[in-house]
């Protein structure tokens, strides 16, 4: 986004679309559009944040910002997540490259947030403001002999800065600086956490050139994509802005990098997402696979594969990070972005039964082994496992893809369990896994026909949100990519889908969310998806073009869902379902043309 004028706060919150993001494969840092970070959970996603403007006005930050009134210019590097902005006064223009450093050996062993300012034409005064959250943990300051440290909980940390930048005022929580480019001017300033372990001190030369080795590690890994088609540009910045969610330490997904942003301002779904979903890491992987992305899609599957195997009889709907199970949700008492509470950690759907998981899992597997890869023993154990627990309850009642509190027969969930069987099937007769491919195809028909007895509206031309209603459900237009289409019904059903929960290029979730909630990304693309798959290639061309304005506002950091009447972000992010649903859409195009 080009020469913005300067970003105004509205309650002392920026508009969730102002924000770009760093990371590293373990944290992630909210950049906002004044300079400002607001959002950073150190040492990993799932750690309690260090700065927190999202849900509390004065929660904490790490600000960078002109004492003057200013425009910007920012972007990321090309093929890289290293960010640059360039902050235009009436005295000069100075710009600001940030990262979360990599080392050579991949993570460092400590968090380094490294913030370069250089001096392009005149002067650009500068406020640095570092003001860490320590509610609810010990603060100690210390001043070692090699540097001035802040002890929060089991964090330390400090800012390491040249002799350049004056401190103004530095108190146990909270250190004022100010700093002056000239033209050609050039300084690196940082925050450094450790979590339990000694705290590494580097020169800021070091530092400075870990920037720059960040962006060469980031293009080397786009410029490995496969993607060659159309949207280029938009695929590559997608792709690398999923990798933000991507959990080094374990190969978890997280389904997003922030807790608790509203779906509708003011309203109460408010929920934490740092945790892996099966779902979501299950569509991640198909992407990365599809994307050329082997290491990733290995290391996330064999958690995948990992988690469900050493945890429970049946899968749960999500994990933590680290492995483990998802805490209780509670809530905390902070004011909550634009006054929307309550805020929430922790999940309710850890205790949910979601069947339409058993077709991610299964469809995974097929991918792989299509792709020419090969499934381990413990692996082609676990799918025949999976396979024959569908049988045994494709009948039940779930909660859906949506996490609903009603438990229904949802029509999504049984088409999940359509494919997973299909799929089992599949790999059973290509020798992949062993078991009855006979059985699970004969159950797969019976699933079929159950769908088209009690989860279609004549009336609508539709299959239904789920048996006995007529709402609709945005959901069903992934089942195109699955070729569950037969007798026209997913076309018709397609139609009706636009027809009621439409607006623009932008898609409601299911009957009746537009009055709880924004547009959902991840269904905007579904959309064009159910286009390419149907057959109307140059339609779901058109359509793709026409989404990607509203979701071209955000420096490539695309949320939850989007508020149709202001354009305005709604939701977590970066949202793993928003940029892999955009990624299977692009590929959509591709692969049907």
């Amino acid at each position: 986004m080009l020469g913005t004028l300067q970003p105004e706060r509205s309650g002392g919150f920026l508009p969730l679309e102002h924000y770009a993001a760093i990371g590293e494969g373990r944290s992630v840092a909210l950049v906002g559009a004044d300079g400002s970070i607001d959002w950073w959970c150190a040492p990993d996603m799932g750690s309690p944040p260090l700065f927190n403007r999202l849900h509390d006005a004065d929660g904490g930050r790490f600000s960078l910002t002109p004492v003057e009134p200013f425009a910007i210019e920012r972007q990321y590097r090309e093929d890289s997540n290293v960010l640059e902005t360039t902050f235009v006064t009436d005295t000069g223009r100075a710009r600001v490259t940030e990262s979360i450093n990599s080392g050579a050996g991949g993570r460092l062993p400590w968090c380094e947030l490294a913030r370069r300012i250089e001096g392009i034409s005149g002067d650009v005064e500068f406020e640095i403001v570092i003001q860490p959250i320590c509610a609810r943990r010990e603060v100690r300051r210390a001043t070692h002999p090699n540097a001035s440290i802040r002890y929060i909980g089991d964090l330390t940390t400090t800012f390491c800065h040249p002799v350049e930048v004056l401190i103004v005022d530095d108190g146990d929580h909270k250190t004022v600086a100010r700093y002056r480019t000239q033209t050609g001017s050039q300084i690196c300033i940082a925050y450094l956490v450790a979590d339990e372990a000694p705290l590494a001190i580097p020169d800021l030369s070091e530092i400075d050139s870990r920037i720059d080795f960040s962006d060469q590690e980031w293009r080397r890994w786009s410029q490995k994509l496969s993607y060659k088609g159309p949207f280029k540009s938009d695929f590559v910045r997608c792709a690398l802005s999923l990798k933000f969610l991507l959990y080094a330490k374990t190969g978890a997904i997280a389904a997003a990098a922030t807790s608790g942003l509203p779906e509708r301002i003011g309203g109460d779904k408010n929920y934490d997402y740092r945790y892996a979903w099966i779902r979501d890491a299950a569509y991640t992987i198909k992407a990365f696979l599809r994307a050329g992305a082997l290491s990733e899609a290995i290391g996330a599957f064999g958690w995948l594969v990992r988690t469900i195997d050493d945890h429970e009889q049946f899968p749960a709907v999500v994990y933590t990070l680290a492995v483990g199970e998802v805490p209780d949700e509670q809530v905390i008492d902070v004011p909550g972005y634009k006054g929307s509470t309550p805020v929430r950690t922790g999940n309710r759907a850890k205790t949910q039964v979601q069947l339409s998981c058993y077709g991610d899992l299964l469809e995974t597997a097929f991918l792989f082994a299509e792709m020419g890869h090969v499934l381990d023993p413990s692996t082609a154990r676990l799918m025949e496992r999976l396979a024959d627990q569908v049988v045994a309850r494709w009948q039940e009642k779930d909660s859906g893809l949506w996490e609903l509190e009603d438990q229904e027969h949802y029509t999504f969930s049984k088409t999940g369990c359509w494919l997973a069987l299909v799929r089992a099937a599949h790999l059973a007769r290509h020798g992949h896994i062993v078991g009855n491919a006979n059985r699970w195809e004969y159950e797969s028909r019976k699933i079929c026909d159950w769908i088209d007895t009690h989860c279609w509206s004549e009336e609508k031309k539709a299959y239904t949100f789920y048996a006995g209603t007529d709402k609709l459900d945005a959901a069903l237009l992934l089942t195109t990519r699955f070729g569950f289409e037969h007798d026209g019904r997913l076309k018709t059903t397609r139609d009706a889908i636009e027809r009621e929960l439409t607006i623009g290029p932008l898609v409601y979730r299911y009957s009746g969310a537009s009055d709880e909630e924004g547009a959902f990304v991840a269904c905007s693309c579904w959309l064009v998806e159910a286009y390419a798959f149907l057959g109307d290639v140059d339609r779901a061309e058109e359509m793709l073009t026409t989404l990607l304005k509203p979701l071209g506002n955000n420096f490539g950091i695309l949320c939850e869902q989007i508020d149709p009447q202001s354009g305005s972000g709604l939701g977590n992010l970066p949202q793993g379902l928003s940029h892999l649903t955009l990624l299977h859409a692009i590929f959509s195009l591709q692969e049907n043309r």
